[in-house]
């Protein structure tokens, strides 16, 4: 009877457990839905559930197939894309969020579908006709309509699976160029819009301009590597080497959480995508040790967005910032390794500082992952070390290298039983990988638009000149108002998406204010990826702060006083190169990476206000001068920093012997 209860029991526990966890991913879907425009997809079932997978599965194979091999003109290979998108795209995202009727897509998508998608091939079936046309400007009345049906097909789609943010920025750079042709120049209404409908759908100025044809060439065939890694178990491998490294220190579920969101943020690819996933595991366990519940969300969503400027893949930006800039790959991820240590350390020695204020302790070693059991899952790695090894070694071109480390994920998969890949499994990371393309390709389009009516009205030197008069001249000011831009730009749009937006828009304003090319495409990639964190649309914080349960604004302002060296860092290496390792000398860069670490560690304290006891605010702000002389590269403010800081040092240990010998 008694093994009867004990059974019994058991089961209760075991169905508890299950129920637990069912609501815990329903709680995680559910605010994926909410600040994760992709999770918003229509719902298939039965044969049309297949048959959308098969769809999305040969757009994947397609853009395999093309970059590999295709020497298609650009007129053919770059509308075909976007036609695909088109297709795909209407395929999978519903007109308003919430729409969960099974196996249904209204009349009105279908006819937007067809006739967006029938837009792009029209160029793809006249793609030689046009090339010539072009030269004369000789395009038909009807193909201005096509035009116009095609680009409004496309804003449609990115209003669906982006948002709105970079719409309104789209939209107000169409209504200037609609007043510069049709006012400025005098053209009227109709010939207005027939030269900004050329420029931007069938030259390759606008939206098949350069976002669009990196994304096609590039972003497309590594998202899709992103999604059969994914599937190799590699998220929980992180988050159990993290635990390892980590867990058991003091505050440990906080460090776990920046540490396990640096590896898995790289190759996320999407801020908001990894503080949900991740969020969900360490949130909790943060929440558990004593953090309080809007640091915790904080602390997650600053990591997971520090993700997408870890080297060596940066979401996938790596190796796009390796096109645009003209340089080795193994260039940029070199340059990219001390500002990207620079930020995680100061959101690590944060975390420490509040643990330590806190008398937070660690995880129980006994509840740790082993790291003999981690040492056996090593080959993990494998894709990444091929992927990063072929392209920094040159010999192959990146899209090849992207597919045959696809090719090691499927072979890694297969030594584990639980990830081995079946044909089903297969099909679904195709099908994947495609569904996560649409809403970069999406962006991407927006970006060409924005980039297409700058080039088509030399707004590009106004907007320096502007920037130049309200400056007064003085770079910092100009950084400043480049630094707002961005993160206006980069509002809810996807890293490789939001790099290309910043490298067609806001770099070149800086490269031609005399910032040296290399630090002027870092400076905008950083500041278009903080505005994750940064209110007020700061999705990747509001997505932390409902896994947390705490307030949204105050989740983002946390979030936004951890990733403090993100809004400093970029400044230093603008205004002094060295930092990304530009022109300077082994003992320079020695200093630099000394100097920097101590002033991270001296901001830390003033932000958090602990050292080895409570430090007085007049102390915080001197440590704050302090870490910002420490951080610039230059002897004189590095010996005042340094000096300050050794003061703070030795007054906090005066009074800490001080009041225990009161005590």
């Amino acid at each position: 009877m008694d093994k009867e209860k004990k059974l019994e029991l058991e089961h209760e526990i075991a169905e508890h457990r299950a129920e637990e966890h069912m609501f815990d991913q329903a709680a995680v879907d559910e605010v994926m839905k909410k600040y994760d425009r992709e999770s918003n997809t229509r719902v298939w079932e039965g044969w049309q559930k297949w048959t959308v997978a098969g769809i999305l599965a040969a757009f994947s194979c397609f853009s395999i197939y093309v970059t590999l091999f295709a020497t298609w003109l650009d007129l053919i290979r770059y509308p075909s894309f976007l036609g695909c998108i088109i297709v795909i795209g209407y395929l999978t995202f519903p007109i308003k969020k919430g729409e969960q009727k099974v196996n249904h897509m209204p009349w009105y998508d279908w006819v937007i579908m067809i006739m967006g998608a029938a837009a792009f091939f029209y160029v793809v079936v006249n793609a030689k006709s046009l090339t010539i046309r072009l030269g004369t400007m000789n395009i038909k009345t009807y193909e201005i309509v096509i035009g116009v049906i095609g680009v409004l097909a496309l804003v449609e789609l990115c209003r669906r699976s982006v948002g709105l943010p970079i719409l309104c920025v789209a939209g107000a750079f169409f209504l200037y160029a609609l007043y510069y042709y049709w006012f400025g120049r005098g053209l009227g209404p109709g010939r207005a819009i027939r030269q900004i409908t050329i420029g931007l759908f069938y030259q390759t100025t606008g939206v098949l301009t350069t976002p669009v044809q990196v994304c096609a060439k590039f972003i497309v065939v590594f998202i899709i590597f992103g999604a059969f890694l994914e599937r190799t178990g590699i998220s929980d491998f992180f988050i159990n080497l993290a635990n390892c490294v980590a867990g058991a220190s003091s505050g440990g579920p906080a460090k776990v959480a920046v540490i396990s969101s640096a590896l898995c943020g790289m190759v996320s690819g999407s801020s908001v995508g990894n503080t949900v996933t991740t969020g969900s595991v360490t949130i909790p366990m943060m929440k558990k040790t004593g953090y309080k519940p809007e640091f915790a969300g904080a602390v997650e969503a600053a990591a997971s967005t520090g993700g997408q400027i870890m080297p060596p893949i940066m979401g996938a930006a790596a190796f796009l910032m390796a096109e645009y800039v003209g340089v080795p790959y193994s260039n940029i991820i070199v340059r990219a390794i001390l500002p990207a240590v620079l930020y995680f350390l100061g959101i690590f020695i944060c975390v420490h500082l509040e643990a330590r204020r806190l008398g937070l302790k660690g995880i129980p070693k006994d509840e740790l992952p082993k790291f003999g059991h981690l040492i056996g899952k090593i080959y993990l790695l494998l894709p990444l070390i091929v992927l990063v090894y072929l392209v920094s070694s040159g010999s192959k071109t990146m899209a090849f290298a992207a597919a045959l480390s696809i090719v090691v994920a499927v072979a890694v998969s297969m030594f584990n039983k639980e990830t081995r890949m079946t044909p089903a499994t297969f099909l679904d990371a195709l099908a994947a990988g495609a569904k996560s393309c649409i809403t970069v390709a999406a962006a991407c389009g927006m970006a060409g638009v924005i980039s297409g009516c700058i080039n088509l009205t030399g707004l590009a030197s106004k907007l320096i000149t502007a920037i130049v008069s309200v400056s007064g001249g003085h770079l910092i000011v100009a950084l400043f108002l480049t630094m707002l831009c961005c993160i206006v730009l980069g509002m809810g749009v996807p890293t490789t998406a939001n790099y290309c937006i910043m490298a067609s828009t806001c770099a070149p304003i800086l490269i031609q204010m005399g910032i040296p090319q290399m630090a002027a495409h870092f400076f905008v990639f950083y500041f278009g990826i903080v505005a994750d964190i940064t209110p007020p649309v700061a999705l990747a914080a509001y997505a932390g702060s409902a896994i947390a349960k705490a307030p949204p604004m105050k989740t983002a302002f946390n979030a936004t006083k951890l990733a403090i060296a993100a809004f400093v860092v970029p400044y230093i290496f603008a205004l002094n190169p060295s930092m990304l390792l530009i022109d300077t000398t082994v003992l320079e860069v020695v200093q630099v990476i000394v100097t920097s670490v101590l002033g991270i560690v001296a901001l830390g304290v003033g932000l958090e206000g602990y050292l080895k006891g409570n430090v007085p605010w007049a102390l915080r702000i001197i440590a704050l001068a302090a870490g910002l002389f420490l951080i610039y590269p230059g002897t004189v403010s590095d010996v005042v920093g340094l000096a300050v800081v050794a003061g703070i040092f030795l007054f906090q240990t005066f009074m800490g012997k001080k009041t225990k010998a009161a005590a």
